[in-house]
């Protein structure tokens, strides 16, 4: 129905949206009183600096239209405005407030929501990063409040940590970086370089034997007439690339073993930490992230999240959204596979060296959905 909105129906109109209204307030109250100043980035958004930002999927998924020559979209999400928006310009340290719609495409036929309400807070704070991370969550707690949700925490920075960790080349550590949001790809990519190159080198043996010899001109003219929009500068270039590739001494099963152990632990947030310890023990590397895994899980405990029941599982923020790079969480609807996320947030501080060409600030923040949340307490879901 036309009155209807994501999560929600009757919501544009009447009794619906004037407690849809209310809810915002609520929301927005607790962030101001959190010191959030609020803050309204603009609905179009520069489409070449923005896709750049995003994942794939979320790439994918923009509503992209074009003015005077420049390409421009509705923006998917409120992070990356609110952050271009603080690079540009903004005083620091600063918090701030905002609620507003985002759009995203999707598949034909889908009943996901198209376009829907984000409210959230960001804090663009250098300092104690373990702390502001806390308070975030904890306001999030807050905001919810009685809701039936499931929290989850994860870190980005421990997965990180644990590629950058690897005895390898500095392209595969930058291929394992860039996909380690894309599980399967990810994957693929360490039995590539792992158990599966010696058959891979094999398969690609007259190529590279070629590259080595100056003969892929000859190859590439042999092979008859080009298809596709390759140069031969591309083609030699790409075969130059999976040369070095064969060169590169394989990943250890040692190494995988690690990373997989890194990438695999699910528990209590608690006994994550006594398990990334003990693979601390064997990994130096790993001893920085797991660091300040243990200052944030103190600082969650002073502000009131348990870490022997806060659930810890270190593949959660691996399909989100690409600009987190630290503490994710998220707050799952109880009994709702309708829903989406009811809220969900991480620290993203290099995505702020990206914006102001590197000149950064520790950031960290949340959002939540307000249509979303008014539906599980009693809504009825249309999306």
């Amino acid at each position: 129905m036309v009155s209807d909105r994501a999560y929600l129906k009757g919501a544009r109109v009447g009794g619906g949206l004037g407690r849809l209204r209310a809810e915002i307030a609520r929301i927005l109250a607790i962030f101001h009183a959190a010191g959030g100043v609020e803050v309204e980035p603009a609905a179009l958004q520069p489409a070449d600096l923005l896709l750049d930002l995003y994942g794939e999927d979320i790439r994918a998924r923009a509503f992209v239209t074009s003015d005077e020559g420049a390409e421009l979209m509705l923006r998917p999400d409120f992070t990356v405005p609110i952050a271009r928006l603080h690079m540009d310009g903004g005083a620091e340290p600063a918090r701030y407030a905002y609620c507003g719609p985002v759009w995203r495409r999707q598949e034909i036929g889908s009943s996901r929501a198209r376009e829907y309400l984000q409210a959230g807070f960001e804090v663009f704070q250098d300092g104690d990063p373990a702390a502001t991370d806390a308070e975030v969550m904890a306001l999030i707690v807050e905001t919810v409040g009685d809701a039936p949700v499931d929290f989850v925490t994860g870190d980005m920075g421990l997965a990180l940590a644990a590629i950058d960790a690897l005895e390898t080349s500095l392209a595969r550590r930058r291929a394992l970086r860039r996909h380690v949001w894309r599980p399967a790809k990810f994957h693929d990519l360490l039995r590539r370089y792992g158990a599966g190159q010696p058959d891979l080198t094999l398969r690609r043996a007259e190529i590279i034997a070629a590259a080595a010899e100056g003969r892929v001109p000859e190859m590439v003219a042999a092979a008859g007439a080009p298809v596709g929009l390759r140069t031969l500068d591309d083609i030699a270039s790409r075969v130059a690339r999976l040369a070095e590739e064969a060169a590169t001494p394989p990943l250890t099963g040692g190494q995988v073993d690690l990373l997989e152990a890194v990438l695999g632990v699910a528990d209590t947030s608690a006994r994550a930490l006594t398990r990334y310890r003990d693979l601390a023990a064997d990994a130096p590397a790993l001893r920085p992230a797991v660091d300040r895994f243990a200052a944030r899980i103190e600082a969650l405990d002073r502000a009131g999240l348990d870490p022997e029941t806060l659930p810890f599982e270190a593949s959660f923020g691996r399909t989100a959204l690409e600009y987190y790079d630290g503490f994710v969480f998220g707050a799952m609807a109880r009994g709702r596979p309708d829903l989406p996320p009811i809220a969900n947030g991480g620290r993203y501080d290099a995505l702020t060296r990206k914006l102001g060409q590197g000149r950064g600030i520790a950031a960290v923040g949340a959002i939540i959905r307000p249509e979303a949340l008014l539906s599980l307490r009693g809504g009825a879901a249309c999306a």
